[in-house]
């Protein structure tokens, strides 16, 4: 029992920093928490073996990356509609069903990855190594460029560190340092975001122009050149005025929507409920948004009630509308 509860005091700091390190590997919260879950048990099993030969962390990365891995072994890369074909051209056409077999990227709320600290420059890094931009490009690396590129550019381990965590040659880590920052390189990079209070303004905006069914917010909020996609459909449009009225056709009547404000990936985020039939407002997923200077550039409307658990939210809002 003594063996275990060090275990615990010493691991626990440390499960938020490898949940997010497993989500960028793996582009789900799901599949993250499970490939965690897999290495805290391996770690424990092997604790009164580890005798501190490298540092806890050093050995818990070591574990959670060669799991995650293995969990990505044979299995189709986690995308968003945007990576599926050319955006949509008519926005009030049926939106198109994905096929079979796709596997959907997920967001992660930053209250399950994002550092407790005093420094608001700590919690920044933090927030943008977890874009959503940025976690559907890792997915087209291939996983062990994608492991040391993370290993590497993002945690800080030393070449001859993940070359002994992968079981590679210090050559072959920084081989695929080169190859993945090349792929990396070729994915088009987000403007820089306004001010924290500038975002929190335009989420607020946003989520009133949903509730409200105002289509002539969405036009005032969105940059021309803005972006729309809502997995699990395999739809999206690019450009405000395609954007705008898909929006508008969405949010229909005052009422049928109520949003709550949170934040996902760094990102501002909007936990999403719609009124059905018996009057309820009932889950029905999570929206992030990327905001830039000029407006919101992308909404990223992901229609999975099971998200909103994740957000600790409940999965039906009985509240008014106030």
């Amino acid at each position: 029992m003594e063996g275990e509860t060090q275990f615990a005091a010493r691991t626990e700091s440390l499960r938020g920093e490898l949940l997010a390190h497993c989500y960028r590997m793996l582009g789900s919260v799901d599949d993250a928490e499970d490939v965690v879950q897999e290495t805290l048990l391996n770690a424990w099993r092997a604790w009164e073996t580890f005798a501190g030969r490298s540092s806890l962390r050093t050995w818990l990365y070591r574990i959670a990356t060669n799991a995650c891995l293995s969990a990505l072994r044979g299995r189709a890369r986690r995308v968003l509609p945007s990576g599926l074909g050319p955006p949509g051209e008519d926005p009030h056409a049926p939106i198109q069903a994905a096929g079979p077999g796709v596997r959907w990227l997920q967001p992660v709320p930053d209250a399950l990855v994002t550092p407790a600290s005093d420094d608001p420059a700590v919690a920044a890094v933090a927030r943008e190594d977890l874009r959503l931009a940025l976690i559907a490009c890792l997915q087209y690396v291939p996983p062990r460029q994608r492991a040391v590129f993370l290993l590497r550019e993002v945690l800080g381990f030393s070449a001859p560190e993940v070359a002994e965590m992968l079981g590679v040659s210090v050559a072959a880590v920084k081989s695929s340092l080169q190859r993945a920052r090349a792929n990396l390189d070729a994915a088009p990079a987000d403007a820089e975001p306004p001010a924290e209070a500038e975002q929190r303004v335009l989420l607020q905006e946003y989520i009133a122009a949903f509730e409200n069914a105002d289509a002539a917010a969405f036009e005032r909020l969105l940059r021309a050149d803005a972006a729309l996609e809502f997995p699990p459909a395999a739809t999206w449009f690019a450009g405000r005025r395609r954007c705008v009225p898909c929006l508008a056709r969405t949010a229909t009547t005052p009422g049928e929507w109520r949003m709550f404000p949170t934040t996902a990936n760094g990102q501002p985020a909007a936990v999403s409920y719609r009124r059905g039939e018996d009057g309820v407002l009932h889950a029905y997923g999570v929206a992030v948004l990327t905001i830039v200077p000029g407006g919101i550039a992308r909404i990223t409307a992901f229609g999975d009630p099971g998200l909103v658990r994740r957000f600790a939210m409940p999965t039906t809002y009985s509240g008014g509308l106030s």
